[in-house]
């Protein structure tokens, strides 16, 4: 099966329209909006869908598109993902967007935003992501491109999945090559990981990010 397509309504909706005259800054929410249904045609859609295909975290429960646009929105204005969650759930200029309006509770989880936008770097999909947001600001008008690209491009969101992802793949590394070693050895993993101070690795839950720091790699 495939992810689930999202097809939320082209034209305004009254109760839209009064959000969007209230808008006076905060202009991208209103350009979103407007092009969400053009930025995410079907074949995007499909493309996005592909990144699922043999991935180990299963179907995605909620359409890849709006999860996307959620991540645009999150990497344009900068804000960490328990305060972008927060703001799905307290800010209109969100929730018009996202197909939500006075929503009481977000339409996804944190934990699934995580795991797709993982799936989504791994897959070089922001970039991607990014150059077809900022393509329909040239092409449509209504946002500066120019000044959209800087935002996306200087977001922290991108460079600390990256590095999140990093310290995954060398925590991972560090505990095959001591599974390696306990082989060897004839030793539980537990002991030998226990010599070299490295008890994090037999944890159930492992956070690359503290291993890192307790090694100082």
């Amino acid at each position: 099966m495939r992810p689930p397509i999202w097809q939320p309504p082209i034209e305004l909706s009254l109760k839209e329209e009064t959000v969007v005259k209230r808008i006076r800054k905060a202009r991208l929410f209103v350009f979103l909006r407007q092009i969400r249904h053009k930025l995410f045609d079907s074949d995007f859609q499909l493309e996005l869908a592909t990144i699922f295909k043999d991935s180990s975290v299963g179907l995605c429960p909620v359409p890849p598109a709006q999860l996307a646009l959620f991540i645009i929105l999150q990497a344009y204005t900068g804000v960490s993902d328990d305060e972008a969650m927060e703001a799905i759930e307290m800010d209109r200029r969100w929730q018009l967007v996202l197909d939500c309006l006075d929503c009481e509770q977000a339409p996804f989880s944190k934990g699934t935003l995580v795991k797709f936008r993982a799936l989504l770097i791994s897959h070089s999909f922001d970039r991607r992501l990014i150059e077809k947001t900022v393509e329909m600001a040239k092409i449509r008008g209504g946002y500066n491109s120019t000044s959209l690209r800087i935002a996306l491009d200087s977001s922290p969101l991108w460079g600390a999945a990256r590095v999140e992802d990093t310290y995954n793949l060398l925590g991972h590394a560090l505990r095959k090559a001591l599974l390696i070693i306990a082989e060897s050895d004839q030793e539980s993993l537990e002991n030998v990981a226990s010599g070299f101070g490295a008890d994090i690795v037999t944890r159930s839950s492992l956070k690359a990010s503290q291993t890192i720091l307790d090694f100082g790699f």
